[in-house]
This record gives C-alpha cells, structure tokens and sequence, in this order.
C-alpha cells in the first residue's frame, strides 16, 4: 500500500479551502491510501497523471473535483511513499507542478525544492546587473565554502548575482529552503562555521554522509521540519481534522536538539522572537523530563492565567491525554502557585490588590508625609528596589544598588523615604490586603527552608517576571541539573521588570540558546513587526547584556502588512468591518480573525458595529473555546501568548502609544521614562506579531510615533 506524505506547502493551501473542499480533498486520500501503487495508476476516480513539461518528472496530480486538482510528487525508485506538496484550481495545478524541482540538499539531506525556472529566467538579467555593483553580499565566501554549506550549482550562479539582503529575500520565494536558510546567516553576519553549526549540521541525520542522493522516501525521512509522514488510515483521518495550529506545532532540528537533550548541567535559557516555537520546546521539554523517571513532578509556569490555561491544553495534546503523565506537572502561574504556598503554610492570604488600588494607598501615604516625589517614584521604588532585593529594614536599604533607577538618592533621601515604605506596607496590613509581590516574597521565604516541592520548573514567557517571583521559582526546585528551563523574549517584556538571574542564583552562562526561525508569521508582517523594535536596543532575559533579532526570519510569505490612517474613530471602526467582512469571504473563519486595541472602550464599539452587522464577535476575556465561532477581540496585553490567520490592530495613535499615563516623566526618572517607552513600544510590537498571513493597522488622527516609517520613528 502507499504511503502519504504532507509538505508543509499542502497544508498552507489547504487550510484556507472552504468545508465541502476540505472533505473532496480527504476523501481524495482516504482513497489513495486503500488502493496498491498500480491501482493508483489505473484508478480513473482519481487519476494520477503526469504533468506536461514538468522540470521533475516526478510530478503527478490527482482529482480531488472538476476543478481543483492535488499536486503529488511521486517514487521513481520502486518505494511507495507519494509527497502531496499543494492543492491548487486545475488549470493552476499544471502551472505550478511544471516550474517546480525537488532535490535532495547535499549538505543536510533534505529534501528541498525550488522554483527552476523562475531562477533560470531571472539569472541571467541578475549578472549583467551585478556586473556593474560595487560590491556583491557573498563576494568574501568561495565556491567550496557555499557548497560545504549545501549551495548547488544552480543556486550558487544566482547567489553570485546577489547585491545586497533586500535582493536576497526578494529572491528567497524561488530558493530551495535549506539553501535560502543557510544564505540568510551568512547575510546576517554569521560565519560559515556557525551555518554550518546551527542550520547544516543539526539538521543532517546521524550517519549520514555525502554520496549519491537517497531515495524520495530516505529524503522524507531527513525532513521532518517540513515534510510529515502518515503511515495508517487513522492517523490520516486525525491530521487531516486536526486544526492549523495542531498540525503546524512541529519540532524544527535545532528546537529538538534543545528539548530532548538528556541533561543540562544546570539552569537553560532560550530566546527567540515571536513565533519562534519557545512554546512548544518548553512543552516537549516537559514530555521529555517526564520520561526521566516515573516519580518526577514537574511545575509549568508562566505570567498569566490564560497563558498558563494554553500551556495545559497544549500539553494534553502533547501528551495525548495521558492523565497519568499529566497528573505529574503541575501547571499553573507563578503568582497561583505562590499564593497556594503561602495558603498551605497556615497563613490566610486575601485577595491582592490591582494596580489602581496599590497607586490609590501610594497617593495617600504621599499625602501624609509630604515628600518630594510623586507617588509614582515611591510606587517604582518599592517594586524595583525594595521587592526586587527583598529588603526588610532601613539599614540594608541605606546601602542598596539601585540598578535601573535614573535619580541617586543619597543615604539622608533614603531616611527619608523609608517611612513611605513602612506606612505602605502598615496600610495594607491595617486593611487585610496585599500586593500580588509581597506574596511571591512570602512564599519565597517559606521556600527557602523546606524541602523543593518539584523536581524540574519549566518557566514559559520569562521575560515578565519580577525578581520576586523568579525566588518563588528558584525556592521550588533545588539547584542541580535540569532544574530549570526558562523560555522568553526580551522584545515582548509588556509588564515593567528589571531583573538578573545571575544575582538570584539563576546562572545560564553556556546554556542558552537563540532561535531565530519563525514559524508563525509571514516575511512580510516579521520584517514590518521588526521594524517597530529597531530604533531600540533591548536588555536580554537576565539583564546581562543587549539581546537582538538579527538572524530573526520566516520561511513563509505573503502580503505586506495594511496601514491606514482615518479622519474619525467611527470611520476607523466602519473601515475594519468592511476588512473582516472581506477576510471571511476569502475564507477565513472568524475565530481565525483576531481584533485588539489598546483600550476596552473602542473593542466596545467594535464589538457593537460587529455584531450589528450580523458578524459572530466574542471577548477573548471571557475564555471562548477553540469551538466557538466569533471574531475575537482583545486588548494588547491580553494578545500575548494568541495567533490569528488575520489581525487587525486599531486605534495605534500618538495618544495611545505610548499612552501618557503609563510613562514616567522624564523629570522625575529619565532611565524609567526609557524603560516605559520601551515597555510600550514592545506592546505593540506582541500585537502584531500575533498575525500569521494577514496584518492590518488603523488609526484615527495622529498616528503612533512607534509606526515603522513615522517622523517619531
């Protein structure tokens, strides 16, 4: 019997045909699987038949109706294993079957593919252009070097034409993929030994040496990052059913190597930009420790509660249900577990503030002893300084470092501050109330002389914990191998944390790890998104030094992110009706489509227009479930950790971003007044990288000076 094996194309074209598509097409294969390799042949139903003039003669299509066809490249070495690489309008099908060539990379052994004739066509007009440049991207690297890295001989012509990196990616649609990846280090400054560390070696099987090109089923077998495998009827069933974002949660190479590595010596940090997959490491990591011992207990944790409810979804799927397996990792948010430390210590832990509340008591505590600062610097102060360095008393405050804060204060100012502190804390004492970090400080003290409750913590999203609670963490586990593993990116810290690993006795030095492949969105929203970020530079994870998102890319491509400015707020929201209404007749769901802003009060009147308009519309505040139909509407903080096909980001105004009251004065702090306008700048940065194939920002008025292209840029 065949086999059948998906490319990573097939499922982008797949996933946007409408219903009564999607089932021609499974039972397309359902059928395909049943029949031998020569009934494939003389099946007329489906009919499997070449394509004329095809660069690789490999290609077949099959019906799937009267008017679209499957573009499959079959065996010409006697396997049975058939790779189903597109799902395209028939006249199309012959089109794209003809132009396209799949090889086997010499360097990783994957199977790649590339559009032969474009890069034929284009090639020769690329030299006579090169001809004339003063300099050339690959001019300092040698024919041997490029083909130690996978080059081939007819890419390496047109990379020798290549002027500058906006050529390159203009040019990367055409490119075999390992070969494309493997130029883009190269044009971000890595040298041809990191390539070959990070994208040859990694991804080239064990064993595996140069040689003559394997067979189509040997090459599949090499490329599990794009390319996955079905070997029954029933997995066929559940992968054709599964959702978009189940079937693409796959395991690049270099994100395996990370996950299921036998064992670190230590704490294990790893970075990326959105859409890099630190999610699912974090998660495979789990499945991996589990598998360590059969007693292991494990905590999954992460900043806020929908984050941590995705975490344990996503695990179950993972695990395949497995209660056993999941009954062992506790997932939950720092801030619930530290709250249930101190519960079970025997003290009654009420309810903690909000942020309105705490600012409220810090105004009062300002009020009566006059001091001459706002309540603002005293709030700043007390979470930066005396929370994040757990100081208890007047003397150890007196010689504190204060990292981070833009005013010194000499020992009499901090004498004088002190009282603030201790009315503070005796105000929320006197009314039964705390902060969410005074009881991560707490349950931190409490840790520090118990037994570690957990074998392993797994940390999702790191980059927005305070030190506080990164002492709950380091107080759950006891230091030694594997104890922690920390996921994050510094360029989506949307909560105002300082903080160094190193001094809380969290030390990565030599176990971190940057991914930089996205898998989410396209080139086209990521090289916009990025360009939000790039007038910056950003602290990384422990506050060691800059991190950067050089190297960041996709592999996917699409349209160029919209933007469009409006004279009114109510034209603004009309304008994006109109857009929603065009993504669903293009066959978006709605539950696909992700709408945010920075205020509730505009999603309110979004959320009127829409649902007027006879639009399913929902609040991702009030948990929907992945079944629920609804365009989803959220604020900016609450997009973390969310994907959508298509996004839409309104109301991005000079007045909203950065919103004024969220910014330190310059005045009072001016390294606070650039961390908060950092802090802002990262928001919007989450809410559009949250896009996968479509983003579009609006505006009403003066827009936001964080917009790529914008005069404040």
């Amino acid at each position: 019997m065949p086999q059948l094996a998906f490319a990573n194309s097939f499922w982008e074209s797949y996933d946007v045909l409408e219903r009564p598509l999607k089932a021609g097409v499974r039972k397309a294969m359902e059928k395909f699987q049943k029949l031998t390799v020569a009934e494939l042949y003389a099946d007329k139903g489906l009919h499997l038949e070449s394509v004329d003039k095809a660069r690789d003669p490999r290609m077949r299509t099959i019906r799937v109706n009267d008017f679209w066809r499957g573009v499959v490249l079959s065996p010409d070495d006697g396997s049975d294993v058939f790779l189903l690489v597109n799902v395209v309008p028939h006249d199309d099908a012959y089109t794209w079957a003809a132009k396209r060539l799949y090889t086997t990379n010499k360097a990783t052994r994957a199977l790649e593919v590339r559009d032969v004739v474009a890069i034929e066509q284009l090639t020769p007009t690329m030299e006579k252009a090169a001809a004339q440049a003063p300099a050339l991207l690959f001019g300092r690297y040698s024919d041997t070097v490029l083909r130690d890295l996978g080059i081939d001989d007819q890419v390496l012509r047109a990379v020798r034409t290549v002027i500058d990196k906006p050529q390159l990616e203009a040019f990367g649609t055409l490119l075999p993929e390992d070969q494309f990846e493997a130029l883009q280090y190269l044009a971000e400054g890595f040298t041809p030994e990191e390539v070959y560390r990070d994208v040859v070696a990694i991804r080239r099987p064990a064993g595996a040496a140069p040689g003559p090109d394997p067979s189509l089923a040997a090459a599949i077998a090499n490329t599990t990052s794009r390319i996955t495998l079905v070997t029954s009827a029933d997995e066929l069933t559940e992968i054709l059913n599964k959702p978009f974002a189940a079937w693409r949660v796959f395991l690049h190479p270099s994100q395996r190597r990370v996950a299921y590595r036998a064992s670190y010596g230590g704490p294990v940090q790893v970075t990326g930009g959105p859409g890099t997959g630190k999610t699912v490491v974090a998660l495979h990591r789990v499945k991996h420790l589990l598998s360590l011992a059969p007693g292991t207990r494990i905590l999954l944790t992460t900043y806020t509660n929908a984050l941590a409810q995705s975490l344990r979804e996503s695990l179950s799927l993972l695990l395949d249900g497995d209660e056993g397996l999941l009954d062992r990792v506790d997932v939950t948010t720092v801030n619930a577990f530290a709250h249930r430390t101190v519960a079970e210590g025997g003290t009654r832990v009420p309810s903690p503030l909000g942020d309105r509340e705490e600012r409220q008591i810090w105004q009062r505590v300002l009020k009566k002893l006059q001091l001459p600062w706002s309540e603002q610097f005293l709030a700043q102060e007390y979470r930066h300084v005396v929370l994040a360095q757990d100081i208890r008393d007047l003397d150890t405050y007196r010689t504190a470092l204060r990292r981070g804060r833009g005013n010194a204060l000499s020992t009499a100012r901090r004498e004088q501050l002190w009282p603030a502190v201790e009315l503070f804390e005796s105000i929320l004492a006197g009314q039964g109330s705390v902060t969410h970090l005074q009881v991560c400080a707490r349950a931190a003290r409490l840790l520090a002389g118990a037994a570690p409750a957990y074998d392993h913590v797994v940390v999702d999203e790191a980059q927005d914990l305070h030190p506080a609670q990164w002492r709950v963490l380091r107080g759950a586990v006891a230091p030694g191998s594997d104890d922690l593993f920390i996921t994050g990116d510094p360029h989506q810290r949307i909560y105002d944390t300082k903080v160094s690993l190193g001094s809380l006795g969290i030390s990565v030095t030599g176990r971190t790890t940057r991914l930089r492949l996205n898998y989410r969105s396209t080139e086209e929203i990521l090289t916009w998104s990025t360009g939000v970020m790039s007038p910056v530079s950003v602290e990384d994870l422990g506050g060691a030094g800059p991190d950067s998102l050089a190297g960041y890319r996709s592999v996917l491509h699409g349209r160029r992110p919209g933007l469009e400015g409006h004279g009114s707020e109510p034209a603004e929201v009309a304008a994006l009706v109109d857009r929603v209404r065009e993504w669903i007749a293009q066959g978006v769901k709605p539950s696909e489509i992700g709408v945010c802003a920075r205020f509730n009060l505009l999603l309110d009147k979004v959320y009127e227009r829409l649902a007027a308009e006879g639009i399913p519309v929902v609040r991702v505040r009030n948990n929907p479930g992945p079944a629920e139909d609804g365009v989803r509407l959220a604020t900016m903080h609450a997009m973390k950790g969310l994907e959508f096909r298509c996004v839409a980001v309104l109301g991005v105004t000079a007045g909203s971003l950065p919103f004024g009251r969220e910014v330190t004065p310059a005045s009072i702090d001016a390294l606070q007044h650039e961390s908060d306008l950092l802090r802002e700048r990262c928001l919007l940065f989450v809410a559009c990288t949250r896009a996968r194939e479509a983003l579009h920002v609006s505006w009403s008025g003066l827009p936001s000076g964080f917009l790529p292209g914008t005069a404040a840029h």
